[in-house]
């Protein structure tokens, strides 16, 4: 006993001086191990997943946010039409030189005082009411913009969440074909110690089991690269390894298989939040325009008003007090720069119109570009799914055969080695298109702007 382990100690050795990459691949793996043993495993499944995704996605509130400050600044621009009050006191003092309203110069000492509340109101017409109304249309815009940002999220949850369940199935897959391979190895190595095997046959089912091995702990790896990056979208403690719900990858039906593209297209053209959104920025873009041309048309409006009192005299004397009231209304049109005859104004609003509209026609083209490729992609993979499902069972055929030919020894290990990789070849192939293709459904959903079911 006391031989073998010097031996182990000294093949371990042998390891770590002359193999310094399998030594930091070993260390590597060492620390992940312990790593992952100290994390904390949750499981989740598809509708807790989209459930936080509209809830607690970052994008989703800072859309909410951005709703929020543009209703705010949309009750700003109603306030433009109330006037405002300054209560307060005014005291005035004069000594020495001063000129009457004949003219006349002469020295006097005075003061005054005048208690009470002056109403104040500038209102640009024009100006006030167009762009009251362009704030009400962006305010829109961004309501839309949360709910296009909700679907988002939403459907980057639901692409994450089949992300970790088709990591987490080629994992079981890579595990599996790890025991079958090394069972293998085991039963070679035993034959040559018996010298019934070609010792080169063991070998050859070593490395393969060795290489089964390597593709498990890569797929481990995938895995949790998985979750954290769902744990990011959906807000969570990325220490916090999540673990699917659901054992296995099962194809989904989310949309109608001969639903037309055209009425597909219409869909989208009807409710993706992005387009009215986008109608909602045109409209408030010609708010502005107008604005900009009809606006300074109509007249601005100043008024003020003054009610107190007003006490004082000459010197120190503060008698004769008594009430005060005044008022005073204007009416007129405003020349040059912000309005009548400013040009450069007028060209601005005119190339911000055009611009909006030009936006609105790439969107449309690009989200009618988005429901051609989704559509295309889901009925391929379904296409792809009954080709490798087709495959799968061939493989396993296979795969059961070559079994039976080396059990009853007439079999070559070369022979069960590619039985065993095309199995998993196939297995994995499988599981991925199934997973491809539930994610293509969601982006359908997504580009056809129906609500994600969940």
């Amino acid at each position: 006993m006391q031989e073998r382990r010097r031996a182990d100690l000294g093949g371990f050795s042998r390891l770590r001086s002359g193999g310094g990459g399998l030594w930091r691949l070993a260390l590597l793996i060492a620390i992940t191990a312990s790593l992952a043993a100290a994390e904390t495993n949750q499981s989740i499944d598809l509708p807790t997943a989209l459930r936080l995704a509209g809830a607690q996605n970052l994008d989703v509130q800072l859309a909410r946010e951005r709703l929020r400050e543009a209703e705010a600044q949309r009750d700003a621009a109603v306030y433009q039409f109330f006037p405002w009050v300054t209560p307060g006191v005014g005291y005035r003092r004069h000594d020495g030189r001063i000129q009457d309203v004949t003219g006349n110069l002469f020295d006097t000492s005075k003061q005054s005082l005048s208690p009470g509340v002056n109403i104040e109101a500038r209102l640009e017409l024009g100006d006030a009411w167009f762009k009251a109304l362009a704030a009400k249309q962006l305010a829109k815009a961004a309501d839309h913009a949360a709910a296009a940002q909700v679907q988002d999220s939403v459907a980057a949850a639901a692409q994450g969440y089949f992300e970790l369940v088709k990591a987490r199935a080629v994992g079981d897959i890579a595990a599996e074909a790890a025991r079958i391979a090394g069972d293998y190895a085991e039963q070679l190595q035993r034959g040559v110690e018996l010298g019934l095997i070609f010792k080169g046959d063991a070998l050859r089912a070593r490395g393969q089991a060795e290489r089964n091995q390597l593709a498990h702990q890569q797929a481990r790896e995938q895995q949790r690269i998985a979750a954290a990056r769902l744990a990011q979208v959906l807000r969570l403690d990325p220490v916090v390894n999540l673990a699917p719900a659901d054992s296995e990858l099962l194809p989904l039906t989310l949309t109608t298989p001969n639903a037309a593209l055209d009425s597909l297209v219409a869909q989208a053209l009807g409710s993706r939040p992005e387009l009215k959104q986008g109608t909602a920025l045109a409209r408030a873009a010609a708010k502005q325009h107008d604005a900009a041309t009809v606006g300074p048309l109509i007249p601005s409006l100043g008024a003020q008003a003054f009610a107190g009192g007003l006490g004082g005299g000459r010197n120190n004397d503060m008698d004769n007090f008594g009430g005060s009231t005044s008022m005073a209304l204007t009416l007129g049109w405003r020349f040059g720069p912000g309005g009548i005859f400013d040009f450069a104004r007028e060209r601005t609003a005119d190339a911000r119109l055009r611009a909006t509209a030009l936006a609105n026609d790439k969107l449309r083209d690009g989200i009618i570009r988005q429901v051609v490729e989704a559509h295309t992609r889901v009925h391929s993979l379904r296409d792809q799914l009954t080709i490798l499902r087709r495959a799968l069972e061939t493989a396993e055929e296979a795969f059961r055969l070559t079994r039976e030919r080396k059990e009853r020894g007439i079999g070559v290990v070369l022979e069960n080695i590619f039985a065993e990789q095309e199995l998993t070849r196939a297995r994995s192939d499988y599981v991925v298109a199934v997973a491809e293709f539930n994610k293509a459904q969601y982006g359908l959903h997504r580009a056809t702007g129906a609500s994600s079911p969940r």
